[in-house]
């Protein structure tokens, strides 16, 4: 039984890894928030609004817990997930939990294409955008540090690298 959780700040690759690692392992893949968005027929902002934070947290938590339990499975979970709850500790207890540690020049670069897609970093200016990424990663750093594996998902840009990480994590992972 195989059960790994991905964590990291957004942008981070916890998904374009995931997916690749999972197909490569033969796993199933959940990316928790398009799971809670499939079983609420909501949109991550729109919970967000109709329940608050406190509300969509404690969902949030409740899907990791349910999701937490399928096995032969690769989790990537939201970049806030790991901040609340015992939600760290759920995880290390459940599998394997990586860390994909990405610097602040490659988020933001990630990022700054994606503002559209994500509101909570809409109509900021590149300088702003900066300092929201810097104030968040020095914020959730201690949380995602807890998990038991780091991993640099700085090189996910095309096909080849993204095979090359797979390849490092499963070296890693020692699968």
């Amino acid at each position: 039984m195989t059960r790994i959780f991905l964590t990291g700040y957004m942008g981070a690759g916890k998904t374009t890894l995931g997916k690749a690692f999972a197909r490569r392992m033969e796993l199933e893949f959940i990316d928790l928030d398009w799971y809670i968005e499939e079983r609420f027929h909501r949109s991550i902002p729109q919970l967000f609004a109709e329940r608050g934070e406190e509300g969509f947290r404690l969902l949030e938590r409740n899907m990791l817990h349910e999701a937490g339990e399928f096995e032969n499975v690769v989790i990537s979970v939201g970049g806030g997930t790991p901040c609340f709850f015992d939600n760290m500790d759920y995880m290390n207890r459940q599998g394997m939990t990586v860390f994909l540690d990405v610097n602040i020049d490659v988020l933001f670069r990630r990022l700054r294409v994606a503002t559209q897609q994500r509101p909570i970093l809409q109509g900021k200016t590149d300088e702003e955008l900066r300092e929201f990424i810097g104030k968040a990663l020095t914020n959730r750093m201690p949380h995602y540090q807890k998990a038991r594996y780091t991993f640099d998902g700085s090189r996910l840009e095309d096909r080849s690298q993204i095979a090359e990480s797979v390849n490092r994590l499963q070296g890693l992972l020692g699968l």
